[in-house]
């Protein structure tokens, strides 16, 4: 997944307006104390966010509470960790499916959560 940073200034023009909304396909995982700039992961390319190669300074995490609020490059790959065992079926689903579609079948299923949430 890619690490990009938008910073709120840019926000309505990524994002629309609350009449003319923009869907993305990002997870917010950051964001300054002062929100004026946010950190997002996703699987696509966006040409209108910096696209970060390392977590900046500055921001606090915002993914999931529990876990802290510090932010580092091993976090982000933490979350990563955590939105694909989120998406996976329950174990129970995935022995059904090899049992009706086969191993492969079951590849195949298993196959679109690994797309949608690369490691990075």
């Amino acid at each position: 997944m890619k690490l990009y940073k938008l910073e709120s200034s840019n926000w309505e023009a990524f994002f629309g307006t609350p009449e003319n909304r923009i869907q993305r396909n990002v997870i917010t995982i950051a964001q300054t104390p002062s929100c004026d700039a946010f950190l997002y992961l996703s699987n696509e390319t966006y040409d209108e966010l910096e696209l970060l190669t390392s977590v900046p300074t500055g921001f606090i995490f915002t993914y999931c509470q529990a876990w802290g609020k510090n932010i580092d490059d091993d976090v982000v790959d933490r979350v990563i960790i955590d939105l694909r065992k989120k998406s996976y079926p329950a174990w129970q689903d995935q022995l059904d499916d090899i049992y009706h579609n086969g191993v492969d079948g079951w590849k195949a299923t298993i196959k679109t959560t690994k797309d949608k949430y690369p490691k990075r």
